[in-house]
């Protein structure tokens, strides 16, 4: 069948578009009226030709698909996010320095953990846990742990040591103490700052995505995310994510493995007076073989130099893998345009497993040292939730948002190990595969771990932001009740163990925020906020595993000034913030390692951060960070005045895109990141050099059939660079080596 003289002498992108319309099994009324208007076949009336025109599809315009979709796969950085007891605020209006990374810098970025979206941010730095292969935050000098990761503002239902984030609409990142905000932390972290996370849900437009990536050397996965709105007035959504990778990275002999699946409900009035949503979750993620971190002989004189990029100095039969059921639900009524109730109820179930095997280095200069081998299975069952209310009115010249509720939250953690009491002779860089050493000593039941550690949180909080001059000042003055309940329990095989250490006592964790506008687009602002978490528990592969230390407050000062105008933001902030010195030390040339706390830790810093578009189709993302961490009250006063174990003095992050004006739809991408001297002991004699990593990257964006296609390679470490990353807690961790990434995204 030969084709109609008019459809060949139209263009190739017209006759593109009418063949994919024909493959998608459109029907075209009048072919030749279509291509020509002109040409009106004789048997069809001029009144069925108006109809047949009128029928025929509008052929959407390629290059606007391709300008929205590339539009939606930007870097996006804004200031502002989930403010906890505040609620959602923009950043230029609230007295804290706050950010959110949005999905689609997740996306672009093919981040595949929680630590490689973090990435982008110069006040975090990301290290690994005790021990294990679970990933560390690091803001302003002090962990976030894994426990106390938030989701939705609400603490206690994040999974614990690695995140899957393909399940999130945001990451937020606020930096400073939060206790006011949100709350103590379970996990006895997150003085320094917090990240929450914030649940997909469908959008008005439907969304049906699918992505296939590839991670060198041999890691594939893909994901589908899939939004849909039902109802006459679209009050009903459902978003289904469904996301997983395997296979060996680009780390030698290393194999990663991830699922995860994500269920979003929501249903909303017809008015929008009420709210409610409702997240169900499931992952699981592991390690098989993985690089763990590097201690320290205390005999050590010097710091080894980094092993090749590429190498692990592992052994074969290490691994963890990890497991959580965890979600929510929220409700929000408003009463009237000045009142709003809400309530949210989370709950998780972890169940981990895992044998850990860390070298501890007794020779610097050839790599000879020792590994031990633990064995230690985990569970956890927590229960999480909040309610209050916010009301907005005036006082004469005055106005008020009132900020009332509470919060309450129900851990219950069960642990066991078995450890090998004689290490294995193993080398960092030219490391052996043994045997896995035999466990001769054992705690707990390791197939039915026992409760060894019980917490109970409950606050209540009430805060004033009283706004005056039009809005150009605004105080905020509250407060929170935090009541903390914690008990530990020995190892037991016959049930819960003897209690071995109890906590109950209560605290009142003031804030005082101010916030002046000198024009719209700036504010200058003040903090006085203090900190509350339960006590750091010892964890991972110490010897003494599930040691509860003694709570503590910390008192943070912050004075900064901040520039936005949407499209475009940046900060300033100085700070001041302390808490007790905790960290991880080798026991002697055993293998083994403790748990230690000794003294106190006062951060003093500068941040600078820079996020938006500088010119026409050129963004920016990053900043830097100053930091002077020093030891104070240490024992017998020896480490006074020194700097603290594994806080960088400074940080540098630059994330640059560039859309090519000469190739529609194409986009280069470039990140540079680099971190400053770290101390690996207290008495600093020891210490990390700088290090630099340059990353590159580019994507283009076009269309088949009127769908955009994004593709996307990458490269990270691009020169192959060999550093230590990290010495946080006292252990070194590696960079990773040079590493490729390819992916696809389109929108069906």
């Amino acid at each position: 069948m030969r084709a109609h003289p008019t459809f060949r002498s139209m263009p190739a992108r017209r006759r593109s578009r009418l063949a994919c319309l024909l493959l998608a099994g459109t029907t075209l009324p009048v072919f030749a009226a279509a291509a020509d208007p002109s040409v009106v076949p004789q048997t069809v009336s001029r009144k069925a030709t108006s109809a047949s025109k009128a029928s025929t599809p509008t052929v959407p315009n390629d290059e606007e698909i391709i300008v929205k979709a590339k539009h939606r796969n930007q870097m996006e950085v804004t200031s502002g996010g989930q403010l906890g007891a505040l609620g959602n605020k923009k950043g230029l209006d609230v007295p804290f320095n706050i950010r959110s990374y949005s999905s689609s810098l997740i996306l672009n970025q093919q981040s595949q953990t929680l630590g490689q979206v973090l990435e982008n941010d110069p006040s975090v730095r990301t290290t690994y846990g005790y021990g294990n292969f679970s990933e560390m935050f690091v803001i302003r000098g002090f962990a976030v742990n894994g426990d106390d990761v938030a989701i939705n503002g609400l603490y206690g239902i994040t999974p614990r040591q690695l995140v899957s984030p393909q399940l999130y609409d945001s990451v937020q990142v606020l930096n400073g103490a939060s206790a006011f905000l949100n709350g103590a932390a379970p996990g006895g972290s997150a003085i320094g700052g917090n990240i929450n996370l914030m649940f997909k849900q469908a959008t008005d437009a439907p969304i049906t995505r699918l992505t296939g990536d590839y991670t060198s050397s041999a890691m594939g996965g893909g994901s589908i995310d899939v939004g849909r709105r039902f109802g006459a007035d679209k009050q009903f959504g459902v978003r289904l994510n469904v996301a997983g990778q395997s296979g060996e990275d680009s780390i030698n002999n290393e194999y990663r493995h991830s699922t995860a699946l994500g269920a979003d409900f929501d249903w909303r009035s017809r008015d929008n007076r009420t709210r409610i949503s409702m997240d169900m979750n499931y992952q699981n993620q592991g390690v098989d073989g993985g690089r763990p971190a590097v201690f320290l002989s205390s005999t050590a004189t010097s710091v080894p130099r980094p092993a090749s990029p590429s190498h692990n100095y592992g052994q074969k039969w290490a691994y963890n893998d990890l497991n959580y059921v965890f979600g929510m639900l929220n409700i929000e009524h408003d009463l009237s345009r000045h009142v709003t109730l809400y309530g949210a109820f989370g709950a998780l179930h972890g169940d981990e497993k895992g044998n850990y095997s860390s070298p501890t280095i007794t020779n610097p200069t050839t790599g000879a040292g020792t590994a031990g081998s633990m064995y230690v299975p985990y569970s956890q069952t927590n229960e999480s939730t909040r309610a209050g209310v916010r009301a907005h009115f005036r006082t004469g010249f005055i106005k008020h948002e009132i900020n009332a509720g509470g919060s309450a939250l129900w851990e219950d953690s069960g642990a066991a190990y078995s450890m090998a009491l004689t290490p294995v002779a193993t080398n960092l860089y030219a490391t052996p595969q043994v045997a896995s050493p035999a466990h001769t000593f054992v705690g707990g039941v390791l197939d039915n771990p026992q409760t060894t550690s019980w917490t109970r949180l409950y606050s209540l909080f009430f805060s004033d932001t009283m706004t005056f001059l039009n809005g150009r000042v605004a105080l905020t003055g509250g407060f929170r009740y935090q009541n903390m309940l914690i008990n530990g329990y020995s190892y037991s095989t016959t049930g819960r163990g003897a209690l071995s250490s109890h906590y109950d006592q209560d605290a009142i964790t003031p804030v005082v925020g101010l916030v002046i506008h000198p024009t719209r687009q700036t504010s200058l602002y003040f903090n006085r906020i203090e900190g509350l978490a339960k006590g750091p528990v010892a964890s991972g592969n110490v010897i003494n595993l599930g040691e509860v230390f003694p709570p503590y407050k910390s008192t943070q000062y912050e004075v900064g000034a901040k520039y936005d105008i949407g499209r475009f933001s940046a900060g300033l902030a100085f700070y001041q913030i302390g808490q007790p010195n905790a960290y991880s030390e080798a026991v002697g040339n055993t293998g083994n390692y403790a748990y230690r706390v000794n003294g106190l830790q006062r951060n003093r810093g500068i941040e600078l951060m820079v996020n938006g578009e500088i010119l026409p189709g050129l963004r920016f993302n990053g900043g830097g960070t100053l930091t002077q961490a020093a030891l104070r009250q240490t024992a017998g006063g020896n480490y006074n005045g020194n700097t603290a174990i594994g806080v960088p003095n400074y940080t540098i992050n630059g994330n640059l895109e560039y859309d090519l004006p000469f190739l529609k739809g194409a986009t280069v991408v470039g990140r540079v990141v680099n971190t400053g001297k770290q101390w690996v002991n207290q008495a600093n004699t020891l210490h990390i050099p700088v290090w630099t990593r340059f990353d590159l990257g580019a994507r283009y964006t076009f269309t088949t059939c009127h769908k955009p296609v994004t593709l996307r390679f990458g490269v990270d470490n691009i020169a192959n660079t060999r550093y230590w990353s990290s010495a946080f807690n006292g252990y070194l961790l590696q960079g990773l080596p040079r590493t490729f990434k390819f992916s696809f995204t389109t929108d069906l």
